[in-house]
């Protein structure tokens, strides 16, 4: 006998048996994203060619970014769409950490700039299609009134991601080694999920066939449109105080050890953030407002921001990486809540979060770029950080136009 279609909107509350699991899948895949991001691949470009380094990073970081603008958008439609023997999510999450696990490995090997480019190209294709179909397990099982604390559980994992992976990886002496970790990570975690977590059944209804005006048709939804637009302000800021954080750390504040001040500068914000996720979530679900949280955590990130241009000191870094991680953690436990009831289509959830993706990682296609052209050119670190913090608060006054929630 079949089962019967799963509800679009689900309702049977989830237990830590799906939130752990969940979480260590999330908490693995922000290891590989960002531990590669923001300490491992910069490393590498100093042995290679330091006098470049800030130029092939931003190469390096922007095809990246540019592979994860179009693969976010595309496998989660592929997702929504698939009608196997495992399921919607299943085929994605498996395919994707192996295929991560690859490009980690070659970026392991790289001794070469075009290396490099191909193994993060490689693992951010496969990651985008982990996360996509992670990211739309959320409306797929999780009931809107749990949903920003669950959310809070993956925004914890984000921060924590980036102290874990890099903390661990900086304890191996070997490159090879410290990616070969992550991909390790990485599939222990997927399968964690995997064999715990039941795949719904797809609506009896399937979604349209894949086309580019279905791709843009999320955004004809004012709120969406606005959600979307929000989101990648935000990560603008975000990315331009952040992406060249071991340079700044190394060339303008003057550590001798660059990478352990990554590695204490996101202590630092992973600590503020245990503080704020996981309350922020359970206030916004216990109130049912989400807006106020997400405009109050946009201002503490801008706050950050300033901090760091007022204040380039090693002191100043800290105190700055404290706020930005107390205002992301909340953030990033509201604002994926208040986007999924904001999503135009129930059958086409992960599309719609897909394209809601691309406001994370059009800001990175450019943003170092960016970067670069403001430590190069425009006057250095002290600008750089005064235009992401006026484009953090620039989103916060967007967020108001949000009408469909509260």
């Amino acid at each position: 006998m079949n089962a019967a279609p799963a509800p679009l909107v689900p309702s049977t509350p989830v237990s830590w048996r799906f939130m752990l699991p969940y979480t260590l899948a999330t908490l693995a895949m922000w290891m590989a994203f960002n531990a590669p991001g923001q300490v491992l691949i910069g490393e590498q470009l100093i042995s290679l060619d330091e006098g470049r380094k800030e130029a092939n990073l931003a190469l390096i970081l922007g095809v990246g970014a540019l592979i994860s603008l179009l693969a976010n958008p595309i496998f989660g439609a592929l997702s929504d769409r698939a009608r196997g023997a495992l399921g919607r999510r299943r085929p994605y999450l498996i395919g994707g950490a192996v295929a991560a696990t690859a490009g980690l490995l070659l970026l392991g090997v790289g001794g070469s700039v075009p290396i490099l480019v191909a193994g993060w190209g490689l693992t951010q294709l496969a990651l985008n299609a982990y996360q996509a179909a992670l990211t739309a397990v959320i409306p797929d099982r999780v009931p809107p009134s749990q949903r920003a604390t669950v959310s809070g559980l993956a925004g914890l994992s984000q921060v924590l991601g980036t102290i874990l992976g890099v903390g661990l990886t900086g304890l191996l002496p070997v490159m090879l080694a410290k990616y070969a970790l992550l991909g390790a990570l990485l599939l222990l975690a997927m399968l964690g999920f995997v064999l715990t977590s039941r795949d719904p059944q797809a609506p009896a209804t399937p979604p349209a066939p894949l086309s580019l005006a279905g791709f843009l048709s999320p955004l004809q939804h004012r709120d969406f449109a606005l959600a979307w637009l929000t989101r990648g302000l935000v990560t603008l800021g975000y990315a331009l105080g952040t992406t060249y954080l071991l340079y700044f750390l190394r060339d303008r504040v003057g550590l001798k050890d660059p990478a352990a001040g990554v590695f204490q500068a996101n202590l630092a914000a992973g600590g503020a953030l245990l503080l704020t996720v996981m309350l922020g979530g359970i206030l916004s679900d216990r109130l049912g407002r989400r807006k106020v949280f997400v405009i109050g955590s946009t201002v503490v990130i801008a706050a950050g921001l300033l901090t760091l241009a007022l204040l380039p000191t090693w002191p100043g870094t800290l105190a700055a990486a404290a706020l930005m991680g107390a205002g992301f953690g909340v953030y990033l436990a509201v604002d994926v809540a208040l986007i999924t009831e904001v999503l135009p289509s129930a059958h086409d959830s992960a599309r719609d979060l897909g394209v809601i993706n691309v406001a994370l990682t059009l800001p990175q296609t450019f943003a170092p770029a960016l970067c670069a052209l403001f430590v190069t050119s425009l006057g250095g670190y002290t600008p750089l950080f005064l235009v992401a913090a006026v484009i953090t608060l620039v989103s916060a006054a967007l967020v108001q136009g949000i009408r469909g929630v509260k």
